[in-house]
């Protein structure tokens, strides 16, 4: 059997072009002379439309597009995802399914048994679950479809399982020759490696082949790097897309030409990429074509400009410099400096008059060595804040909020100052991750002076203020974070891997404070690279008493 993938980036809600991108990639299939195109889950309507499925025009309308596709497939055999209608008396109105469509002929649906509802996931609030498993017999080869989480709960693979059934497993047994899996499958690090793992161990094991497709393109902050793979009966990769773009690739299954590269997914250069095609898609999907931001001389921000560079154009983004009395000379040349090695535009409004007339009006004492107010530090940020909204408004840019994980996590920011934007980038990007994009973009020619590199971690709020007296160092703090966040570890556990049982106590009922929750729940959208993200990965109640407390 003659294969084409279809790796297509779709946006939510926009069925014409969607269907466009479709039919593009069954035309590339004729052209390649291909018995089966194969496109990803919810490639109609967009797999992140939310509650949009539940929308009743939403679903009596769900399969209207399905007709230009259906038209186009003359002479091939295409498998197409789409939300259709359930039909029933009781539980939810849509089947989350693959459309198997051959000859311009409908042949019926394989819909989606495992419902995700972890991390970004919340299938069972709009689909019901698959009521059969049935192949499709494809020129005398019998073709089992499985949905996404259909083909995620091997039992010979994964140590821990959400399900019990195995639907994947269960259209092998019912006699299917080659199996194929369409999925909407989000970026998360190291997850590229695991996938091929999966696929290849799948297909080894089954002794058939195995066509995985996947979605790329960013809606909101989820991310779906694409990354598609075929693998043959003996297990091997015979095809592996490129991630983060589209792509139409065709594949002879009996070939057995292994493609000896599997995309490990788990380097920096990896989140480079994501994140780039986050700020691109959001920017493009949202009808914004300039960014601006706030460049403050640190890392944070020096980090978010040159990635905003490489994803809009560096003539299409606006650096605002804002220095206050406690700006340092060196952020000021750092910044400057950056500015020229990118190629972007740059103003400066410095906020020290207004910020000598609020003071003085509220009648606030100005920061010393000696002592500082939250209020009065946090009284700059928000100027600044004002000073980037107006500038957003006034000139149609998207605002790129410039905060990193470690930070958001414990809490180190300004509700209304430094938290305001359209998009927070590198809000999913821990502090030391933020150090290795630095690095990783200066691999081949100086982008971000050394200076702002090597500088020692400053908000410049107050005089001779330091991250590190507020929080634990980041090379301490941030494998702390990864296990309570990525892992969900429990503080033992934590522990156990040699932290300081008082710090990692401390550290955990700051992330938890309904003070710092309150502030994540008014972030911007956030660039998602990573498992259980701040955001709608993870879900957490604002009011509340808990605290972890040590064992007695």
């Amino acid at each position: 059997m003659r294969v084409t993938i279809g790796q297509i980036n779709t946006t939510n809600g926009e069925y014409e072009g969607n269907t466009a991108s479709i039919i593009r990639a069954i035309e590339q299939g004729k052209k390649d002379r291909s018995d089966l195109v194969v496109l990803p889950e919810v490639a109609i309507q967009g797999y992140t439309s939310l509650d949009w499925f539940l929308d009743r025009d939403v679903v009596a309308r769900s399969l209207e597009p399905l007709e230009k596709i259906i038209a186009a497939t003359a002479g091939i055999t295409a498998v197409v995802g789409t939300v259709r209608p359930s039909n029933l008396p009781t539980g939810r109105k849509l089947f989350n399914s693959a459309a198997i469509i051959r000859n311009q002929q409908l042949l019926g649906f394989s819909d989606k048994t495992l419902l995700p509802e972890y991390d970004v996931f919340d299938d069972p609030r709009y689909f019901e679950p698959a009521l059969e498993r049935h192949l499709f017999n494809i020129d005398d080869c019998e073709l089992g479809i499985a949905v996404c989480e259909d083909f995620w709960n091997d039992k010979t693979f994964w140590r821990e399982r959400l399900y019990a059934s195995d639907p994947a497993d269960e259209l092998i047994n019912l006699g299917a020759k080659v199996l194929v899996s369409i999925n909407a499958s989000p970026f998360n690090k190291a997850k590229m490696g695991q996938r091929c793992a999966m696929v290849s161990h799948r297909a080894k094991l089954a002794r058939v082949p195995v066509v995985f497709v996947n979605l790329v393109g960013g809606n909101d902050g989820i991310i779906f790097d694409g990354a598609s793979i075929v693998a043959d009966c003996e297990g091997r990769i015979i095809m592996q897309a490129p991630p983060f773009k589209e792509f139409f690739g065709t594949v002879d299954l009996e070939c057995g030409v292994a493609d000896d590269h599997c995309l490990p997914g788990d380097d920096i250069e990896t989140v480079h990429q994501a994140l780039v095609l986050g700020i691109q898609d959001y920017a493009r999907k949202n009808r914004f074509s300039k960014a601006l931001l706030g460049l403050s001389g640190g890392i944070d921000s020096a980090v978010v400009a040159a990635l905003a560079c490489e994803a809009l154009g560096a003539e299409n983004i606006l650096a605002v410099m804002m220095p206050s009395p406690y700006s340092s000379v060196s952020s000021i040349e750092d910044s400057l400096e950056l500015v020229r090695r990118l190629g972007m535009k740059v103003i400066e409004h410095s906020i020290s008059a207004p910020f000598e007339v609020m003071i003085n009006e509220l009648k606030l004492p100005p920061p010393s060595v000696e002592s500082s107010s939250t209020a009065v530090e946090n009284l700059q940020s928000r100027l600044r804040g004002n000073i980037l909204m107006t500038i957003s408004n006034a000139e149609s840019r998207l605002l790129l909020s410039t905060g990193n994980k470690s930070e958001l996590a414990l809490g180190y920011c300004t509700l209304y100052g430094d938290t305001n934007g359209g998009l927070a980038v590198i809000g999913d990007v821990l502090k030391t991750e933020v150090y290795a994009l630095a690095r990783n973009l200066n691999r081949e020619r100086a982008i971000i002076p050394e200076n702002i590199i090597e500088k020692r971690p400053s908000a410049e709020l107050a005089p001779g203020q330091f991250d590190d007296q507020s929080l634990p160092a980041y090379d301490i703090l941030d494998p702390i974070l990864t296990m309570y966040f990525e892992q969900k570890a429990t503080p033992e556990e934590i522990i156990a891997q040699g932290s300081d049982a008082r710090l990692v106590y401390d550290i955990l009922n700051r992330v938890e404070s309904p003070a710092n929750e309150f502030k994540r729940r008014q972030l911007p959208p956030t660039l998602i690279i990573s498992r259980n993200a701040i955001g709608i990965g993870r879900r957490r109640p604002v009011t509340h008493h808990y605290r972890r407390e040590p064992a007695k």
